[in-house]
């Protein structure tokens, strides 16, 4: 292990993970922790290079990303939590329960993607000049390298077949917003490809979970409480 992630925790119980999107830390999930700490133990994780977490020198992949969450988990002695993730926080909990099922009790994927194409080619296009731009000067600073990195995720990660998703075993909700960045059909392609899941779309774009907490979390609740 190269590095500890930083993280913050609140409540006690079953354990709920929480996993924020590309260049954010786990701040954004100030209305999560602090509603679901009533009744749980929440740790919201900063990834590897995010918040207040070291870059280190492993590959900055969702595949390292993933392995970074078995080593905290095994850090922190949390034998099988139920697991939240965010955007390419999504990707990373979804990477993370192909590989090691066992160690996933509930997951809910929100504004997840299978590949870059999954994205809405108005917001995609952007992102892809940006990473060009930012490629070519990224020795220049640190700064220009991180930007770099975190626009390169967006642009060439993830890469997972829809096939690989039957292999999910964790009872799973897909959460999108409305207006989501995320395209309709490939919300629906993760919905219907993994075995033991529903999708739910509630008001709002990409950061439902920020901007409408309330439906977000009873919609999210409602889930975690099913037997």
């Amino acid at each position: 292990m190269d590095i500890h992630l930083s993280y913050t925790e609140k409540g006690g119980g079953e354990p709920l993970v929480l996993l924020h999107g590309n260049g954010e830390n786990g701040d954004y999930f100030a209305n999560q922790l602090e509603y679901f700490s009533k009744r749980r133990r929440v740790i919201a994780v900063d990834t590897r290079g995010h918040g207040k977490s070291p870059r280190g020198d492993k590959p900055f992949t969702i595949a390292q990303f993933a392995e970074d969450l078995l080593n905290f988990l095994d850090e922190h002695n949390i034998e099988k939590p139920d697991i939240l993730g965010f955007s390419d926080g999504a990707n990373i909990a979804l990477t993370f329960a192909l590989k090691h099922p066992e160690r996933v009790s509930r997951l809910i994927l929100n504004g997840g993607n299978l590949s870059p194409d999954g994205v809405k080619r108005h917001i995609q296009i952007p992102i892809e000049i940006g990473y060009k731009i930012a490629s070519k000067f990224a020795e220049k600073s640190p700064e220009t390298k991180k930007n770099a990195e975190l626009l390169g995720l967006m642009v060439n990660e993830p890469n997972i077949s829809p096939d690989e998703l039957s292999a999910v075993t964790a009872k799973t909700l897909v959460i999108v917003g409305t207006q989501d960045m995320i395209k309709d059909g490939h919300t629906e392609l993760i919905g219907k490809s993994i075995p033991n899941s529903r999708t739910v779309k509630i008001w709002g774009d990409h950061f439902i979970a920020n901007k409408n907490p309330e439906e977000f979390n009873r919609v999210v609740e409602n889930f975690l409480d099913e037997k």
